[in-house]
């Protein structure tokens, strides 16, 4: 099952590098994001590790959390995993995702 990556998901991937960088340097920040593909690899590939989003608007939509992140995604056709975005457990998850879901929504 390959993985696509919409455009808000891809924003939110540089600026965890970014703060990632700036905040522990370079090194960390390669790390962390390749960790971060890996849990997405392992997640595609182990639907138990699924949880659904508890928003009816927002159906069909699951999630899985790599350490201080939420990984939204969905299941497209052809059984391709569609990430739509990654959040900050800190963030006001709520509104943030229901942004980037209208975002990918219209693309």
């Amino acid at each position: 099952m390959p993985i696509e990556i919409f455009a808000p998901a891809r924003e939110r991937l540089l600026e965890i590098w970014d703060y990632t960088e700036r905040t522990w340097g370079a090194g960390q920040a390669d790390i962390y994001l390749r960790g971060l593909a890996a849990a997405m690899e392992k997640t595609q590939k182990t639907r138990h590790l699924w949880r659904p989003v508890e928003d009816e608007a927002l159906a069909g939509v699951y999630y899985f959390r790599y350490r201080h992140h939420l990984v939204f995604f969905r299941e497209l056709s052809g059984q391709t995993l569609g990430v739509i975005t990654i959040l900050h457990e800190s963030m006001d998850l709520p509104s943030r995702l229901r942004e980037a879901f209208d975002e990918e929504s219209r693309s």
